[in-house]
């Protein structure tokens, strides 16, 4: 890969994007950006067509029962359409939420009048299968589960298998947030049962901001005509538009299309799923370790540490000044990410786009520089960190 991801990239002569998402792309991706396309004529007709087909094409050989429905938006319109569409108005969802992105789910339910409940697991703790099954089973009106595969808030991946499991036994229907993991962990339905996920194009599948997209069972699809609380947001009546037409309902972003299927026809490339979830894994275990050198401390024990994007405590030294720390970083080529936790202070960097190995080793070496510069003398965190961190070991 290091051939390939050049460092500093010279077709950009700009920080890499050390972020969740949007992200660093490839030239051919932006490439791929330079022509017009009409959104009625029969050529976009076929990248739409490519496009369904190709995102169905990564879940595995479970995949046959599902349908895919890209939508235009972030990932936040994405997840309203999922519940407002799939989950029935007398319905109730019980929300997985360990970060801001479960509590936004929650959110969004409750401002489109459906029944909510939420399991809060604070910043850095997963939901377990065992208390999912324990609160189905105590509440008969909850139809759906919603969980987050990543919570970038805190970089945490939840464990999805085991909820899935919990909830299938319990007869209830899973929906799941994977904007942020798709296209680097698998999601195969016959491996981990569920109902409907959605992503979008930004993330791991290394496109561009404007679209995303729900996956979900056909015959969960075909029941969920009329359901839907907005016009624009009505993924059924997307999905059944494009079967009839092959168009989208509304403008569509069409030079966002063509760069997701120069990004799709990389991703194949480099060996799917499994070729490009190792990749950011290598990244992430390159940069937990440089970091720890340094003396920073991830959030997360390293079992729970997702290959998504990382976060660490800020040190404890008062000559430590995350605002000062992040411009440093910038002008030595990385962006980073703030913190987006409650209760200590930290910041966050990804491991996805197109970055490798000799990336994230110049990010290590940039820190280290950066802290000698603003004579930090340690990057350690405060102990009550590291004593609040300890209970996530025990989980």
């Amino acid at each position: 890969m290091s051939a390939e991801i050049p460092f500093p990239p010279p077709h950009l002569q700009e920080p890499y994007l050390l972020t969740p998402g949007p992200l660093t792309t490839a030239y051919e991706v932006k490439a791929a950006m330079l022509r017009d396309w009409g959104s009625w004529d029969g050529d976009f007709r076929a990248m739409t067509r490519d496009l369904r087909t190709g995102i169905l094409a990564l879940l595995g050989p479970g995949g046959g029962e599902y349908e895919c429905v890209p939508m235009q938006g972030s990932g936040s319109y994405l997840v309203e359409a999922m519940i407002g569409t799939l989950l029935p108005r007398d319905g109730k969802l019980l929300v997985l939420a360990n970060g801001a992105y479960g509590l936004r789910a929650a959110e969004t339910t409750r401002r489109i009048g459906r029944s909510v409940t939420v399991l809060d697991k604070g910043d850095y703790l997963p939901p377990r299968g065992a208390e999912v099954a324990q609160i189905v089973g105590g509440d008969p009106d909850i139809t759906h589960v919603l969980a987050i595969h990543c919570e970038t808030s805190s970089g945490i991946l939840n464990p999805v298998e085991e909820i899935a499991e919990a909830v299938a036994a319990a007869g209830r229907k899973l929906l799941i947030d994977s904007m942020s993991a798709f296209g680097a962990l698998p999601l195969d339905p016959a491996e981990i049962p569920y109902e409907a996920f959605v992503s979008s194009a930004n993330k791991c599948i290394e496109g561009v901001p404007g679209f995303g997209f729900l996956v979900t069972r056909r015959d969960a699809l075909q029941g969920a005509a009329g359901r839907a609380h907005s016009l624009s947001l009505d993924a059924h009546a997307q999905w059944a538009y494009m079967e009839k037409t092959g168009q989208w309902r509304f403008t569509p972003p069409t030079h966002v299309v063509a760069a997701f299927l120069e990004a799709l026809k990389m991703h194949k490339a480099e060996g799917g799923v499994a070729g490009r979830g190792a990749r950011y894994a290598r990244n992430r275990d390159l940069l937990v370790a440089g970091m720890r050198a340094l003396g920073f401390e991830t959030l997360l024990p390293d079992r729970w540490l997702s290959p998504i994007i990382t976060t660490f405590f800020c040190p404890a030294d008062p000559a430590f000044d995350f605002a000062r720390f992040y411009e440093a970083m910038k002008a030595r080529g990385f962006i980073l990410y703030p913190g987006k936790l409650t209760a200590v202070e930290s910041f966050r960097i990804g491991c996805i786009g197109r970055i490798d190995a000799t990336v994230m080793r110049a990010v290590v070496e940039a820190a280290r520089v950066t802290l000698a510069e603003m004579r930090v003398a340690s990057a350690a965190p405060p102990q009550a960190a590291l004593d609040e961190r300890s209970l996530a070991d025990t989980l």
